[in-house]
């Protein structure tokens, strides 16, 4: 059989059950299992960062993942590298949102929690998904990398926020930003190239709004049946939703397993 590279989205894709009743559905383990019999390259493409995608990648036994919305690259079990926000788009940011008065953080490592300069992000975003840490006076000038920024704001708030049109951001939960990479076909080349592969060997699975950059022609698009619309509309296979067999279903359709 031909092998195939796959890069797997990670939410509503991988994940079933919405952010606070995650689950692997069954068949999609089966799938992965029987995909990994059969010789095909397995990997996550993922908007979320290195560190809060460690779970699922061990949960399915994957080596390889371009993280933090294509900025970041895992292969072999090895984090290669993450690439940071431009700096001086997120100190324009920053500036805008203290005179305008929006709670902002910082990411500025790899791990599960967020800086801010005090309290205002954590109570104003009411965020539990990641921990946030007051380090008074932060400035992101002095930072020696941001990854990614949070600005605690509610649609349509974030209108008026000049600065935020240079910088890719999406809102996940209602309480606040996410200022982050969605580039997520520039990892997945990396990856492809790390290893010689044809980009036309690829297969790429995903759903939401942030995978639309992966969607590219160069290599086949799965969409879930949960999947955006606009996600929908460029997708080579639309297959069912992650919950009723869609990875399973998508792998057998593509005659890979």
């Amino acid at each position: 059989m031909r092998k195939r590279y796959l890069f797997f989205d990670i939410d509503g894709t991988l994940l079933a059950g919405g952010y606070e009743n995650s689950y692997i559905p069954q068949s999609t383990r089966e799938a992965i299992r029987r995909l990994r019999e059969a010789g095909h390259f397995l990997a996550i493409a993922t908007g979320r960062s290195h560190a809060m995608a460690q779970e699922t990648l061990q949960s399915l036994g994957f080596d390889n993942m371009v993280s933090d919305g294509g900025y970041g690259l895992t292969v072999g079990g090895k984090l290669l590298g993450i690439r940071p926000l431009d700096r001086e788009k997120v100190v324009a940011l920053v500036r805008e949102c203290e005179e305008k008065g929006f709670a902002w953080a910082l990411q500025t490592d790899d791990s599960d929690t967020r800086v801010a300069p005090d309290g205002r992000f954590a109570v104003e975003s009411e965020d539990q998904y990641l921990k946030t840490r007051v380090v008074p006076g932060l400035r992101p000038e002095t930072q020696e990398a941001v990854y990614k920024m949070y600005v605690a704001c509610r649609a349509p708030q974030e209108q008026t926020l000049e600065a935020l049109k240079a910088l890719p951001w999406m809102r996940y939960f209602p309480g606040y930003l996410f200022i982050e990479p969605m580039d997520k076909a520039v990892g997945i080349r990396a990856m492809l190239d790390h290893f010689g592969a044809d980009y036309a060997d690829a297969v790429v699975f995903g759903d939401g709004e942030n995978d639309l950059s992966m969607f590219t022609d160069v290599w086949t698009k799965v969409a879930m049946g949960n999947a955006h619309e606009a996600l929908k509309a460029k997708a080579d296979i639309i297959t069912a939703d992650v919950d009723k067999d869609g990875i399973y279903l998508a792998c057998r359709s593509l005659g890979l397993i």
